[in-house]
């Protein structure tokens, strides 16, 4: 009879602990947005994300902005069938998105108002921030058609490359600066979710 109860004793401590931790992993906040974290400005990214002209073949126009959700590349189109590559964070599965747009608005260290699903599905973000280096918006922002999304920079480099946003595109601040001064209000964007063959 001892034994039983010490097998019941360890099954349901062993429970609890499995309860607990699961409880413990669903409460983890979503580490794509990490408001108030100030981004590492010597964080080194792998070459593949890295910002470079690479040769590219288009019908689009030069100055057309390309986003390949699938390569995690945004491709800002060039004369002479080249294009400069950034390296990007794009939308996680279920969140990823591919249509017309064109930029409507600019801003240099916008605020942050997320919207309303986006706090349903995070609570625990801020209802506002202002603009700044711990913003998860970044250093820019450049707001697609009518939509909620954004080409933005972020304070989380570490994302560059990764599906983990909620529909947005980030990019590294340095290159969304970059971006931001090649690019007027009125650029026209064509986000795409597979390769083009």
């Amino acid at each position: 009879m001892t034994d039983y109860r010490r097998l019941t004793g360890a099954f349901i401590t062993a429970l609890s602990l499995v309860l607990t931790t699961s409880y413990a992993s669903a409460q983890q906040p979503d580490r794509g947005d990490e408001p108030g974290l100030i981004a590492d400005d010597g964080y080194q990214l792998e070459p593949e994300w890295q910002k470079q002209v690479v040769y590219f073949r288009t019908t689009e126009t030069p100055g057309t902005i390309i986003i390949s959700t699938a390569e995690r590349h945004l491709y800002l189109v060039q004369p002479g069938g080249r294009a400069i590559r950034y390296g990007i964070g794009v939308g996680r599965d279920g969140f990823q998105w591919q249509g017309l747009v064109n930029i409507t608005n600019k801003k240099e260290w916008p605020d942050w108002t997320p919207p309303p699903e986006m706090i349903q599905r995070q609570p625990y973000l801020p209802r506002f921030m202002a603009g700044g280096p711990g913003n998860p918006l970044g250093a820019r922002a450049m707001y697609l058609g009518t939509t909620v999304y954004r080409i933005h920079g972020t304070n989380r480099p570490d994302t560059i490359g990764t599906k983990v946003s909620s529909g947005c595109f980030r990019l590294v601040n340095n290159d969304v600066a970059d971006l931001y001064d090649r690019v007027p209000v009125g650029t026209k964007v064509v986000i795409r979710q597979k390769p083009e063959l």
